[in-house]
Formats: C-alpha cells, sequence, structure tokens
C-alpha cells in the first residue's frame, strides 16, 4: 500500500530549540500524533535536555541534533529531509546583544536553510511583545494580527525583549517572501501551564515571584495568558491546515494582577503572595 505523504507518520519535522519550554511540548504532540521530530539543541548530551527522551515515542521518532541558530550548517544539517520546520528558539532577554542578533539572523538562518530543504511549511513562534507595544495606538483600538510594536518606543524604552521578537518576525517574513517559503507565524501572549523541562523560564518566574515573596506589591494592570499546550497545539494546527496563513494571536484569557495574586493566594496561602497594590 502506498504511504499517504499527508499522514503525520510520513512525515520528518524540525523544532529548533527543542528543550524550552513550548518548545518541549511541541514535540511532545508532535510524537503523540505520530510524527518523526528532529529536535535542535545547543548539546544533545545535556542532562537539561533529558526529559525529551523520556517522552512517549522519543525513543523511535526523536533525535536531537546539535546545532546553533548562529551556524547556519549546522541548521542545514538537521533541517535537510524535513516536510517541515517549527522555529522556536530565541533567547529570552532585556541584553540587546544577547537578544537582537541570535533572533535576527537566527531566524533568517532558519528560513535560508528551510527553503534550501524545500520544506512544506515554516511555523514561527513570535510574541505578543511583537504586536502591542505601541503607544500612539489608542486604548480602544483592537489588538490584532496586523498590529506592530513600535521599533522606536521599544529602544527608547530598553524593551529588548519586545524589539527583537519583533524584527526577528520582519526579517521571518522578509526572508521567506524573498525565498519562496511558506510560512505561518504564532503570536502567543504570556504562556503558563506545567513545565516538561527541568529548568524554570521566564514566564513562570512572573508567578513565582508572587510565591516566593521576591514581589512586594503588584501592579495595577492587566495581562494576557494561554497555556501553554494550547500554545503547542495551535503550532500543530497551522502546520497541518493547508489554508493556514498569516499571523495568529494565540490567547486565552486576560487578568488583571489583582485577580492572579487573588487565585495564588486561594491556592497556595501558605506563601507570602502581596496583597499590597501600586500604580
Amino acid at each position: 500500500m502506498p504511504v499517504d505523504s499527508s499522514s503525520p507518520w510520513s512525515q520528518i519535522v524540525c523544532v529548533t530549540g527543542a528543550g524550552g519550554f513550548i518548545a518541549s511540548w511541541i514535540v511532545k504532540l508532535l510524537l503523540e500524533k505520530g510524527y518523526t521530530v528532529k529536535g535542535t539543541v545547543r548539546n544533545p548530551d545535556d542532562p537539561k535536555n533529558a526529559h525529551l527522551r523520556e517522552l512517549e515515542g522519543a525513543n523511535e521518532r526523536l533525535t536531537l541534533h546539535k546545532a546553533d541558530l548562529l551556524d547556519y550548517e549546522s541548521l542545514k544539517e538537521a533541517i535537510n529531509g524535513c516536510d517541515g520546520v517549527f522555529h522556536t528558539a530565541s533567547p529570552v532577554t532585556d541584553d540587546p546583544e544577547q537578544m537582537v542578533e541570535p533572533a535576527v539572523n537566527g531566524t533568517k538562518n532558519v528560513i535560508i536553510a528551510a527553503a534550501e530543504a524545500k520544506v512544506r511549511r515554516v511555523v514561527f513562534t513570535s510574541s505578543i511583545g511583537a504586536v502591542y507595544m505601541d503607544p500612539n495606538r489608542s486604548p480602544d483600538v483592537v489588538v490584532d494580527e496586523s498590529c506592530w510594536s513600535d521599533l522606536e518606543f521599544c529602544k527608547n524604552t530598553k524593551n529588548w525583549y519586545c524589539y527583537g521578537k519583533a524584527v526577528a518576525e520582519q526579517a521571518a517574513w522578509e526572508t521567506a517572501n524573498e525565498k519562496g517559503v511558506d510560512l505561518v507565524v504564532i503570536t502567543p501572549v504570556l504562556v503558563l501551564g506545567p513545565l516538561l523541562q527541568s529548568t524554570v523560564n521566564a514566564s513562570i518566574i512572573h508567578i513565582l515571584k508572587y510565591l516566593t515573596g521576591s514581589a512586594k506589591t503588584y501592579a495595577n494592570s492587566v495581562q494576557a495568558y494561554v497555556h501553554v499546550r494550547d500554545v503547542a497545539l495551535a503550532h500543530i494546527l497551522v502546520f497541518d491546515n493547508p489554508s493556514a496563513s498569516g499571523r495568529y494571536l494565540c490567547a486565552e484569557s486576560v487578568l488583571h494582577r489583582g485577580e492572579v495574586v487573588e487565585i495564588l493566594t486561594k491556592f497556595f496561602p501558605e506563601y507570602p503572595i502581596p496583597t499590597k497594590r501600586v500604580g
């Protein structure tokens, strides 16, 4: 019987930065759906990537490849032979040197390698940070997939994370258009949920600071949240759906910080959760 090329069982995909928070969940769900996965990591033997090898289906259909975003040849080797790429690898920092160059040049390298490998589609993980940072946007305007963060505002306020995510996504679109790559982008809000990896990531610290006592107050502001499993599933849905295109915002709930600390107080009354609001 001929193999159906649209079936996950016949598809090989690459996930960059496979050991990360969102990427680990993407790998998990891809394996559950029958895909063969090539994950790129800095060091396949690093214990912090051990959780990937323990995922169901990993023994049969997961290989880890040493690659660096700024090393084109290593990315090319990992992406060759793949039907698709999930580019999730990105630094999370407000250090401009560590954020901007790897995010932009690394993204270009991935798209170019994907073009050379003739992959069917690249799904790129962007961020709400590339979308909403614009002081000139009216509060009455609904933020949607047409919105972009103001780069000058990000630079002036030294918000290098949002600046890096915005210019990296712009580089992805420019390079994909230039190379004829089918690109779809997921832009999640703040991502929370169970950790598969052993290390704590930046978005979890957002909650952890209220439990450890390092945050003595909470801000008079709102934040949008989404579950990590939903974000991972969104990546796979847009990869699988031939009609998917453009950018997709991925959000679930918008909560005031006061509501967040109320929820935490309910579940963890023994922790030093702040009760004082500022701003």
